[in-house]
C-alpha cells in the first residue's frame, strides 16, 4: 500500500512538473486570438496607468532622468489593438493599469476578454497579473500558474516557454491576446461576472529575490525577464479586448445624469457614478452648454 501511494504521488508529481498549457500563437492548441479577429465586439475606452519603477530593488535607477516607466500614455492603449511595438504604454516593475469600457464584460461561452502585450517573439514575454472588478473597489484575480523553473532568475532579454504559463497575460507575441473566462471567478465573492466593468493589469515584476518576488495562485515565484531598467520597462499594455459585452451603457437625455455639483460658466464637469464616484463615461472630459446644443468634448 505504501509503494502504490508513493508510487501515485511521484505519478503526480512528475504530471505537475511537465503540465503544459497551451501553446505560441499559430501552434496547434493555441489559445492566442489575433488583434483584428471579429470576435471582439468592444476595446476599452477608459485608463488610469500607476507606473511602477525602473527596477523595483534600486530606487535610484533611472532612465531620461526618470526613475519609474515613462513610455507611452493611456490614452494610447484605447480602442483596438494595433499591432505595434510602440501603441503601447509602460507598467514598470509592479506597475498597473485600469481599464474602463463603455459597456459591461459579461460571461459568455469560452472566453470573455482578451489582454494585449508588444512581445517581439514566442518567447520574449513579459507577465501581468488580471484582476477584474464590478464596482471599481473589490478585484478578482484570476488564478494565475507560472511553472517557469524559480532557481535561476531569467535574464532582461531571456526567454520563456508559453507552455509553462497560464491566465498570465502577455504569455503570446505582439498582435495576439491572451483570453480570459470570467467562468473562473464565478464563486467570487464581491463580483458580478455578468456586469465586469474593470479590468486592472498588474506586472509581475519577474524578479525571484525577496521581498521583490510575486507569486501565482499555486504559490510559485513569477520569473520573467528582469531586470529591465528603461523607459519601457514592465509590461507593455497594448490593448483589451471585449469578446462578451453587455448593453452599451446609454442616457436618453442630460436629466438622466447625476452630474458632479461643479458649474463653471457654461461648463459642467464630467458626470460621476453615485455608487464607485468613478466617471461614468471614462473619455468625458467636458460638457459645453450654449444656445440650447451639447458639446462633448473627448480626452
Amino acid at each position: 500500500m505504501k509503494k502504490f501511494t508513493l508510487s501515485v504521488l511521484l505519478t503526480f508529481s512528475v504530471i505537475l512538473l511537465f503540465a503544459q498549457y497551451p501553446p505560441a500563437a499559430g501552434q496547434e492548441g493555441s489559445t492566442a486570438i489575433k488583434w483584428d479577429s471579429t470576435i471582439f465586439k468592444a476595446w476599452a475606452t477608459g485608463c488610469q496607468i500607476q507606473r511602477g519603477l525602473l527596477q523595483i530593488d534600486d530606487p535610484t535607477a533611472t532612465y531620461g532622468g526618470y526613475n519609474h516607466a515613462s513610455f507611452g500614455t493611456p490614452s494610447i492603449v484605447l480602442g483596438q489593438a494595433k499591432e505595434s511595438s510602440m501603441d503601447i504604454a509602460s507598467l514598470g516593475d509592479g506597475g498597473s493599469a485600469i481599464l474602463t469600457f463603455d459597456r459591461p464584460i459579461v460571461n459568455g461561452d469560452g472566453f470573455d476578454f482578451a489582454v494585449f502585450e508588444n512581445g517581439f517573439s514566442d518567447t520574449f514575454l513579459e507577465l501581468a497579473f488580471v484582476e477584474v472588478s464590478s464596482d471599481g473597489t473589490h478585484f478578482v484575480r484570476f488564478p494565475s500558474v507560472s511553472l517557469t523553473q524559480e532557481s535561476t532568475q531569467i535574464g532582461g532579454f531571456d526567454g520563456l516557454d508559453p507552455t509553462k504559463i497560464n491566465n498570465l497575460a502577455g504569455k503570446y507575441r505582439q498582435g495576439y491576446g491572451t483570453p480570459f473566462d470570467l467562468a473562473e471567478l464565478a464563486d467570487s465573492v464581491n463580483l458580478d461576472i455578468n456586469n465586469v466593468r474593470f479590468v486592472k493589469i498588474v506586472d509581475v515584476v519577474g524578479n525571484i529575490l525577496e521581498p521583490y518576488c510575486t507569486y501565482d495562485s499555486q504559490g510559485h515565484k513569477v520569473n520573467d525577464p528582469w531586470p529591465t531598467p528603461y523607459y519601457s520597462c514592465g509590461f507593455d499594455l497594448d490593448a483589451v479586448g471585449v469578446i462578451h459585452a453587455g448593453t452599451p451603457y446609454f442616457v436618453s437625455t442630460f436629466n438622466d445624469l447625476l452630474w458632479e455639483v461643479m458649474l463653471t460658466g457654461t461648463v459642467l464637469m464630467e458626470p460621476v457614478d453615485s455608487i464607485t464616484g468613478l466617471p461614468i463615461f471614462p473619455m468625458l472630459t467636458t460638457i459645453h452648454i450654449s444656445h440650447g446644443m451639447a458639446l462633448l468634448t473627448v480626452r
